[in-house]
């Protein structure tokens, strides 16, 4: 009988599960009791999908053959099958109690731990197999995909060297194995070891096919090291390699999806958006492409088509990483920043410990957190002032929407020719209040206490401000400010109050170049009036380290002039260039630094030449202490209120006094909340 079988076992054993159930079931039909037709019956049924119906026919079989270990066997098999893995898990377990020797139990029983991520356990007893059948394919294959799995959970868990070393046994085992090859690939992008993510994509570059995928990860690695042009010329590469292939290979829709995201890097907002328009009419309802439309979004300053995007996406797939985490960066750009925790959390409860939603909660966090800022500043100018300032702020957020603030500044001065000196004590309480994504309060009160040689006195200082972002990339505030002439002794003296009116307008764009103007009409208790009017025209040259370049205009006019007192022109011109280089924000060490030159018109003299200079430069020591040192230097008239040429240098401290934020507690609500909704 069972060489009349035999067909139906080839059709199993070649995998042609189709067959194989027709083929039994026409055994069956001549002898219903064939214990070897039914269980073979039972396999090509549960492999064919219908796992439920495979678990029945091998429970039968048990119940009528309870000792037979083959149908245990396959009943075991068969839970696989249907995913119930736990209480597999607890069958196998009597099985390889039952018979220690038996291969297909041992490697049953890895298989299901290996389902259920115990990951130590199942490799223990898939090398248990590979000692009762040494070098058996199926073992080896398991034993491959159980490394895979615990090497991805030790690095979700942080501990890459542990990951990479099974990774590495695997290429023993299997040299060249792609899928081994790109897990190495992924924790090295993770753990920013570039040069070895671009040997390990190098390596997998053997087949035309993988050689797409090679380019288009080191286009990936390229624009990590802030290459972008060779990140897109990477990409273009394996577009043209994909160009053949269907457009429902997963490869083609990858390399459609690398190719739009190199054009973003590069600022290409046009192309990506042609490309977007293409990939969108072939693919409507496509997750990946809604994905790339909010990055776009996201480029452009179109939070809004961000927001959109990725809610869309999270209404099919509410587990998506980019759609979570997406959406937490879109709410964090767009001034949402409660919204942002809780779609960060959210990705962290799908995705535990992901180092990019750990990373923006923690920067979350730290702006969140009261801070205390000291500096400490020297002076000195052509005209024989000199100054010393310390002066200390605290911000102190109680909510993501209001913060308050306190400052308070001593400066002395003096005239070491005249010998007049001068101190001030400078107090003020202020506050910022986040009516809306788009409009912003701020508002400070405060007290300038002065002695000076002939007199001491008392002033109220306060500033008012609306700070609004009218479309995007745009913004405008609008406000008052009443504060004291002080920059030296002879000003303090003479108790010259200012009550400022001003707007300050910026325009930024998506091809790099800016637009800042800022307009102050000035009144003073000495019935004098003053209109200033600054521009300044730019352009973004490089990212890392920021390269700014650019022209400024500022004209000045006062209604009367006073120049033994302060200066104060009829006219006063002022054009200059200016180049300006700052360091990446994330570094520990940081530093800027700008110059500036130019030509300068004081009423009807002629005209001089300006130079100013400032630089400074600083390091995190921790995420909650910085410091930095700092000096500048102008000849230009109207940087100090006497109109000298002047030199500053200075030093700045800044520290998170709390470890987070006061509202730590509802944040971490917003996290449980995540957790239970999901």
């Amino acid at each position: 009988m069972a060489q009349d079988m035999q067909q139906g076992f080839a059709y199993l054993e070649s995998g042609n599960y189709k067959d194989a159930k027709v083929f039994f079931e026409k055994v069956l039909q001549e002898s219903p009791e064939n214990k070897t037709a039914k269980l073979c019956y039972g396999r090509a049924v549960g492999l064919l999908g219908n796992s439920e119906e495979a678990i029945q026919i091998f429970t039968d079989l048990k119940s009528r053959y309870p000792d037979d270990f083959e149908i245990k066997l396959n009943y075991a098999e068969s839970l696989l099958w249907d995913r119930q893995f736990e209480v597999a898990e607890t069958f196998y377990e009597g099985l390889v109690q039952e018979n220690p020797k038996s291969f297909a139990g041992v490697l049953g029983y890895a298989n299901t731990l290996s389902n259920l991520k115990k990951y130590p356990k199942a490799l223990e007893w898939v090398n248990k197999a590979l000692q009762l059948s040494p070098g058996n394919a199926n073992a080896l294959t398991s034993r491959k995909f159980v490394r895979l799995g615990y090497a991805f959970t030790l690095s979700q868990n942080k501990q890459y060297t542990e990951a990479l070393q099974l990774l590495d046994e695997n290429l023993k085992d299997f040299p060249g194995d792609k899928d081994t090859l790109l897990n190495k690939a992924n924790i090295f992008l993770i753990t920013n070891q570039l040069t070895e993510a671009e040997q390990v994509y190098q390596q997998i570059a053997t087949t035309s096919r993988d050689s797409i995928v090679a380019f288009n990860g080191l286009s990936l690695v390229a624009n990590k090291q802030h290459k972008t042009k060779k990140a897109l010329t990477l990409v273009e590469l394996s577009r043209e390699k994909v160009a053949s292939y269907k457009k429902d290979d997963p490869l083609w829709l990858a390399t459609q999806e690398r190719y739009v995201q190199a054009l973003l890097w590069n600022q290409k907002y046009k192309k990506a958006k042609a490309a977007l328009s293409n990939l969108k009419s072939g693919f409507p309802d496509n997750n990946k492409v809604s994905s790339l439309e909010a990055t776009y979004g996201m480029y452009t300053s179109n939070f809004g088509i961000s927001l959109d995007r990725y809610s869309a996406i999270l209404n099919t797939e509410a587990s998506s990483f980019d759609g979570n985490l997406g959406i937490a960066n879109a709410y964090r750009a767009s001034g949402n920043d409660m919204k942002a925790y809780e779609y960060a959390f959210k990705t962290l409860y799908y995705y535990p410990k992901q180092p990019d939603a750990e990373k923006l909660i923690k920067t979350l966090k730290i702006s969140h957190t009261p801070f205390v800022e000291q500096k400490t500043a020297y002076t000195f100018d052509n005209g024989d002032n000199k100054a010393f300032s310390a002066g200390v702020a605290v911000e102190v957020p109680f909510s993501a929407r209001f913060k308050t603030m306190f400052r308070y500044t001593y400066r002395k001065t003096e005239n070491t020719r005249t010998e007049v000196e001068a101190t001030s004590n400078d107090v003020s309480l202020g506050m910022s209040y986040k009516l809306s994504s788009r409009i912003s309060l701020l508002g400070n009160i405060g007290i300038n206490n002065s002695e000076a040689i002939t007199t001491d006195f008392t002033q109220l200082t306060a500033e008012a401000v609306v700070q609004t972002k009218p479309f995007k990339l745009q913004s405008l505030d609008v406000g008052y400010k009443r504060e004291l002439q002080n920059f030296n002794a002879d000003l303090i003296n003479r108790e010259i109050v200012m009550n400022n009116y001003f707007a300050n307008y910026n325009l930024g764009t998506n091809f790099r170049l800016g637009w800042y103007t800022q307009y102050i009409y000035t009144t003073q208790t000495d019935d004098n009036v003053r209109n200033l009017l600054f521009t300044s025209l730019y352009y973004n040259v490089l990212k890392r380290p920021g390269v700014k370049v650019g022209a400024n205009y500022q004209y000045i006019s006062f209604k009367d002039q006073v120049p033994e007192i302060y200066f104060s022109p009829g006219t006063f011109h002022l054009g200059e260039v200016f180049a300006e280089v700052v360091s990446n924000a994330e570094n520990d060490l940081f530093y800027s630094l700008s110059a500036a030159l130019g030509k300068q018109f004081v009423d009807d003299e002629d005209a001089s030449t300006t130079f100013r200079a400032e630089g400074k430069i600083g390091y995190r020591f921790t995420d909650r202490f910085k410091a930095n040192l700092y000096g500048k230097y102008s000849n230009i008239a109207s940087a100090t209120a006497a109109g000298f040429e002047f030199t500053e240098f200075g030093f700045k401290l800044k520290w998170y006094f709390l470890k987070k934020p006061l509202f730590d507690k509802q944040i971490m609500k917003l996290k449980k909340n995540s957790e239970s909704n999901n």
